[in-house]
């Protein structure tokens, strides 16, 4: 049976997620966070880490930006296969949802027209949009905040098979190296490996989703995600590059199926303020 969803609902409800997104930390990162200053060995990192708990609260409380920053409007939407829209156009309404949400929220447009003429379009769309369909007769919309600090610190390769799990974990370990503190740790990585580079480029950023402390289901990579982060970690960059362990909060792997010849992995960074939130219509 077909389930009939107006566009409207659409907008209303990208309307509310850009500003929540904004306003409220997810807990799992707020409780990431709070660990990890329990368990900081240096004292500048500690007092870092706990300015960045105190700025959540205060955002979520005061109902503001956590960050200045308020980002690219990054929508994943899984649609039913029983769903049909009506009233207009899809894209349209996640736009206009993102225009009043950045309007009321008084949050920061960002987006500009062109990459290399700059005017900006003055209510942060477009939108990134990413859609699959699913079973079911559901609309479940999740938007992502993405700040330019930390997507600018993002990266992909071309890795061969040969190079497997220890390449991976080098390339990692090796892009969040060379972006140092521009990304804004205690930062979360997320990673895709395998399928093609635009694929693995997705993987990497739906991983980002994914709440801290849910290793993957997959053993070895779990390891992997376990291995990486103590390597990571042990970079000594820390909480906003002035020292200390904390310098991911974790790392999330989403693996695909991948051709024989190849071993494509993305990472995308997220800074501290791992901003997302969803509703289901």
């Amino acid at each position: 049976m077909v389930r009939e969803v107006n566009v409207s609902q659409v907008t209303d409800a990208v309307r509310d997620l850009a500003i929540k997104a904004n306003y409220v930390l997810p807990c799992d990162v707020l409780e990431a966070l709070k660990g990890a200053m329990e368990q900081e060995e240096s004292p500048v990192g500690k007092e870092v880490l706990g300015l960045l708990i105190d700025n959540a609260e205060m955002a979520a409380r005061e109902e503001m930006p956590i960050c200045q920053d308020t980002g690219t409007a990054v929508i994943f939407l899984e649609v039913g296969q029983e769903v049909h829209f009506t009233g207009g156009n899809l894209v349209e309404a996640i736009n206009e949802g993102v225009r009043q949400g950045y309007a009321d929220g008084y949050l920061r447009k960002s987006m500009t027209v062109d990459p290399f003429f700059r005017d900006n379009t003055g209510d942060n769309t477009p939108a990134v949009i990413h859609t699959d369909i699913v079973d079911g007769e559901k609309v479940r919309i999740t938007l992502a905040p993405k700040g330019g600090g930390a997507e600018n610190m993002s990266a992909a390769r071309g890795l061969t098979p040969a190079d497997g799990m220890e390449g991976v974990k080098k390339f990692v370990v090796e892009t969040v190296d060379r972006a140092g503190s521009n990304p804004c740790p205690p930062i979360v990585i997320g990673v895709g490996v395998g399928s093609t580079i635009e694929k693995a480029v997705l993987l990497a950023k739906k991983a980002l989703l994914r709440p801290i402390g849910n290793p993957s289901p997959k053993e070895h990579i779990a390891e992997l995600e376990k291995s990486t982060l103590e390597a990571v970690n042990n970079l000594g960059i820390g909480p906003q590059g002035l020292g200390g362990r904390t310098t991911a909060l974790a790392v999330h792997i989403e693996p695909h199926s991948s051709h024989i010849a190849s071993l494509l992995a993305a990472v995308n960074i997220q800074c501290h303020a791992a901003r997302h939130a969803e509703a289901i219509l």
